[in-house]
This record gives C-alpha cells, sequence and structure tokens, in this order.
C-alpha cells in the first residue's frame, strides 16, 4: 500500500528519524495557517509547498516550488491545489492534487555546504535478504545515476539473524565522505531508519534526498514509503493512511468484492483462477498477438456472483476487443464454472458486447464444454491451452 510523503515522514518520525518537518493543507487558507504555526515551531521563514499524490518526479511537473512569503504560500497552494500533476510517475492525464504538504526550509546558510544523498531499503530477492542502497547522488533518480556512474551507488546487505549491525551504518556514512558531527548523525539516521523499515511492516523505504544540512544534522527531506499490504492486521492505524482517491477506482472496487485485479493497457481481458495459470495467460495472449488488459484471479471459488462481478469489471475498460477466462479446475469443478460463466451472461445481457473464450480443463471438464457449446450464447469454448490461442487469434483479426 503506497501512502503520501506526509504519512511517510509520520512513521518514520515516530521511530527518532529526523525528517523535514511539515503540515498538510487542503485548501490555499490552510496552507497559510500551516505556515503561520510552522514558523512558531521551526523559527522556518520560507516554506516549501509539496503536492501530495502517490507519484515521484513531482518537482519536474511544479508540485513542488518555494514559497518566500505569506502572500506565497497562499498563491502557489492555491495553484498546486486542484491541478492535475504530470510526472514522469504518472499517465499523461496526471493526478488530481488533493493537498499539499506546507514544509520547513531546511538548506538554510551555515558553517558548510548542504549536501544530497539517495538512500533507500527493500528487500533483495536475489539473496533473500534486506539491504541498504545508497548513493553521494541524492536528489536525482537512481536510475540515472545507476545507467550513468553505477560505481557511485553502494549496497549493504543486512543478515536477519543479527539485524543492522553498527559497523554497517558507520561504513555507509564512511562511503558518503562524511566525518565529525555528519558521520555520527549519518549513522545515527540510518540504524533508525532500519528499525523504522523492519518495525512498520514496510516493504520499501526511499529517501531522496537525505539531507546534510549546513549545521551537519542529517534528515530526511522526501518520504516514499510502501506498506505491506499482507501485514496491515498489526497496524490498524497504517491501514487508515490508504487514499482511495490516488488508486485506480476499478482496482479498488475489485478489491472491495475479493478480486484479485491489476489494471494493464491491453486490449484482451483475462479471467483466470490463481496467480500462476493468470500469468501464462498473460503470456498466451501476448504469443497470439493481442496484449493483456488486465490480470484478474477470480481464486478458487469461482461461482456466477464472482464470475459475474469480474465481467463487470473487465468490462468497464473501453479498450478490451476479448475476454481470455481460463478456469484449472481442481478445488472447484469445471462444470459449475460453466454454469457461472452462463448465468453471469446472461444476467448481464447487453452489456457483454464482446467475444468470450472459455478454457476449462479439469474436474469434469467434458460437462462444462457441453454445456457453453449448447448454451446459445456468442461463447467460444476450448480445452487446450494453444486452442485457447488460436480463438483469440481468430477474434482479433
Amino acid at each position: 500500500m503506497n501512502i503520501h510523503e506526509y504519512q511517510g515522514k509520520e512513521i518514520l518520525s515516530s521511530f527518532g528519524v529526523r525528517v523535514q518537518r511539515g503540515i498538510v493543507a487542503q485548501d490555499a487558507k490552510e496552507a497559510v495557517e500551516a505556515a503561520k504555526k510552522l514558523t512558531e515551531q521551526t523559527g522556518t521563514g520560507w516554506h516549501v509547498i509539496k503536492a501530495q499524490v502517490h507519484a515521484g518526479g513531482r518537482g519536474k511537473g511544479g508540485g513542488v516550488k518555494l514559497a518566500k512569503n505569506l502572500q506565497e504560500v497562499e498563491e502557489i497552494a492555491g495553484q498546486i491545489i486542484g491541478m492535475n500533476l504530470v510526472t514522469p510517475q504518472t499517465s499523461a492525464e496526471g493526478k488530481k492534487v488533493h493537498q499539499v504538504l506546507v514544509a520547513e526550509d531546511v538548506y538554510y546558510p551555515g558553517d558548510s555546504e548542504p549536501d544530497e544523498f539517495y538512500m533507500s531499503v527493500l528487500l533483495n530477492r536475489g539473496t533473500g535478504r534486506n539491504m541498504i542502497m545508497y548513493s553521494t547522488e541524492g536528489g536525482m533518480d537512481i536510475e540515472t545515476v545507476a545507467e550513468q556512474t553505477p560505481h557511485l551507488i553502494f549496497h549493504e546487505e543486512i543478515d536477519p539473524s543479527v539485524g543492522l549491525m553498527p559497523f554497517q551504518a558507520r561504513r555507509i556514512a564512511f562511503n558518503l565522505g562524511l566525518s565529525g558531527t555528519a558521520f555520527k548523525e549519518m549513522t545515527k539516521f540510518v540504524m533508525a531508519l532500519y528499525e523504522a523499515y523492519i518495525k512498520s511492516d514496510s516493504s520499501l523505504f526511499e529517501i531522496n534526498p537525505v539531507l546534510k544540512t549546513s549545521d551537519d544534522k542529517i534528515l530526511a527531506v522526501d518520504a516514499k514509503v510502501t506498506l505491506d499490504d499482507n501485514a496491515l492486521f498489526r497496524h490498524k492505524d497504517y491501514a487508515e493512511m490508504r487514499d482511495i482517491r490516488e488508486e485506480n477506482p476499478v482496482e479498488v472496487e475489485a478489491k472491495a468484492v475479493g478480486l484479485n485485479y491489476v489494471d494493464l493497457d491491453g486490449n484482451v481481458g483475462c479471467m483466470v483462477n490463481g496467480a500462476g495459470l493468470a500469468m501464462a495467460t498473460m503470456d498466451l495472449i501476448k504469443q497470439a498477438g493481442g496484449e493483456p488488459a488486465n490480470f484478474l484471479d477470480v481464486g478458487g471459488t469461482a461461482d456466477a456472483k464472482r464470475v459475474e462481478e469480474a465481467f463487470r469489471l473487465i468490462l468497464k475498460d473501453e479498450n478490451v476487443k476479448a475476454i481470455l477466462v481460463n478456469i484449472f479446475g481442481g478445488i472447484v469443478r469445471c462444470d459449475r464454472v460453466a454454469q457461472g460463466i452462463v448465468d453471469a451472461y446472461r444476467n448481464l445481457g447487453d452489456a457483454i458486447h464482446v467475444p468470450i473464450i472459455v478454457r476449462l480443463q479439469g474436474t469434469n471438464a467434458d460437462i462444462a464444454k457441453d454445456l457453453i457449446d449448447n448454451s446459445g450464447l456468442d461463447v467460444y469454448s476450448a480445452v487446450q491451452f494453444q486452442e485457447a490461442a488460436d480463438k483469440v487469434q481468430e477474434v482479433l483479426a
């Protein structure tokens, strides 16, 4: 589950990670009040206005701006709130901004120059261990750094039996070229950051940039935090941070009815039981010359009601030109699934306007094929994988 920057900073701060302080605002007037309150708390004279959307690269799209007085705070907040923010990580339509974070200015003058670093904590799936990835090139896209200057990216893998060791935090601070107070501050920052990652059951922390201020403090200026959905039962307060306005409405609807659905950009809708079979079905569609329009796992209980809900979700996508239903009848009998498809088709009536290919394999597959073939509906039955692929090609031609 993705959360907003201000929410991510709340989590980090609760574990002792120093962050750029800020107050969220829903409109321009609230932004001014937030700026006044922030000045009282921090002494900051300037404020950074940040759009709160689930996407990176906000600054490139005009979603992060500096305000030097309260009038500019109001003007900039008014411009950002309500805009459709287009960034390298959004669609061409962008994402509507509903709120902004009014944050303190942490790039103040001092005894040394501020310095920006990149740092993330995530699972290395190749080794099965958590790792901290970091670089001296903060503030830049890490993909660009990896492509152009890969030697500037460092990794620190953590042994799960002992956790992050102090010497590893010191090595990170050393590789970032820090010394003195900044070195000590960075080691404390890293230790607290990793503790926050573990205890919050997150799947990703990305802090870009981590800032060394002019007076050698180390703090998180940004915070991209992704929480593990499977662990939210342990964190009821984190579950409440979900902002469905930032999510695909069809995916939200699918989750509400218990379907695993991911929206894609293709022209062939998929309805499958089992994640592995769903991935294989998507490959099948590609080989047949189509593009999968979605990932949809209906699970082991593909009854009429569930099938009907799945059809409704798929048909919301105007790009869908055909639907491939691929069910393996192990726990669930194929004939029951076939009857569910027939019933759902009749219930939906004119809502179904594209051809449907149904491949049922497993228990009572022969009975299921007869049910589909004798239904009188515009449904094509298949038994073999290749036969289903051929029918997809046929209807797309």
